[in-house]
């Protein structure tokens, strides 16, 4: 394998509105390959919106996704990535020849659809279906794979995307600054973010706090570490829908150290060299060697009944 450059975005999406978010998402490929990245990825749902998503009905829902890879914004990220010669991660919701509903992460280069993933783990909104399975697939001679949002905070989802041979996850999420049970979570104040330019210390302390980066750090590191991957972070900055997001698009080493990260308050991206020499002098290749599947086979696959909890869309 050679170096990789990728780019990971954030930008402020708007809810519905395709048009605007893919002429973004064209605009931060374009300036991203004239620096030199091979590949950019974009948030969860950045050709949608996200949290707007759990006011809809079914119909309302359907009428947002679309069939991969024929549907229109498909089509779109295909120019973009003709256009710009990089290959684009992003997200949307799709429906399939029977309706049925799911949220998707697609990778997509010149010629079309090199890959599509179905979120594990849906929640925002009771008619989107989990996905079934796993997704690795190659991009320059690297074993790619792909988890979204709540899948990464399932270690297993993880482990098991590594195992099957991905060493970079593409990692987009719509998280931070919600309610939780944790001491510190909960909402940001959008008057922050309209205050923004006038008052950025107080935002960018709720952005870096126990609201936003300073949980994704008690996590998001471990994912990479002990996995001996690159984990390619994207996020949202500003508002979805009512909800305000922090950013922090971030790529991470599999030494689990942080090695490009978005710190404005702008639509931005950051652009990290992927080296393979890491993927196995980093700790986590060792432990992976040292597993002894033998004394947890049949533990970890013991019958389970699959629950979650999200406290911040239950109701009142």
């Amino acid at each position: 394998m050679q170096n990789l450059k990728v780019a990971t975005a954030q930008f402020e999406n708007r809810s519905v509105d395709k048009s605007y978010n893919l002429s973004v998402m064209d605009s931060l490929a374009a300036k991203a390959a004239a620096d030199g990245a091979q590949v950019i990825a974009f948030h969860e749902c950045s050709v949608t919106g996200y949290s707007f998503a759990r006011k809809l009905s079914r119909e309302e829902l359907l009428a947002q996704a679309e069939l991969i890879p024929e549907g229109e914004s498909i089509s779109q990220l295909r120019q973009i990535s003709a256009r710009h010669n990089i290959v684009v991660l992003a997200g949307l919701f799709e429906k399939d020849r029977e309706d049925k509903i799911y949220k998707a992460y697609v990778c997509v280069d010149r010629n079309g659809l090199i890959a599509k993933f179905r979120k594990l783990h849906p929640f925002i909104n009771p008619h989107i279906l989990p996905g079934t399975e796993y997704c690795v697939f190659e991009l320059f001679g690297w074993k790619c794979g792909i988890l979204i949002c709540y899948d990464n905070n399932i270690i297993e989802n993880v482990r098991a995307t590594k195992l099957l041979g991905a060493d970079i996850i593409f990692m987009p999420h719509v998280t931070m600054c919600t309610p939780s049970t944790r001491p510190g979570a909960g909402f940001v104040d959008p008057a922050l973010w309209e205050n923004r330019e006038a008052d950025p210390t107080s935002l960018r302390l709720e952005f870096d706090g126990m609201k936003g980066r300073a949980w994704l750090m008690k996590w998001l590191p471990a994912r990479a570490y002990d996995n001996a991957i690159y984990a390619i972070f994207s996020n949202p900055i500003g508002m979805d829908d009512d909800q305000l997001k922090n950013g922090c698009s971030m790529i991470l080493d599999p030494y689990g150290d942080i090695i490009a990260e978005c710190r404005s308050f702008e639509d931005s991206y950051v652009i990290a060299t992927l080296t393979p020499e890491k993927l196995t002098l980093a700790g986590g290749h060792r432990y992976l060697k040292a597993r002894r599947p033998e004394l947890y086979r049949d533990l970890i696959g013991k019958e389970h009944q699959s629950k979650q909890k999200i406290v911040w869309l239950e109701k009142k």
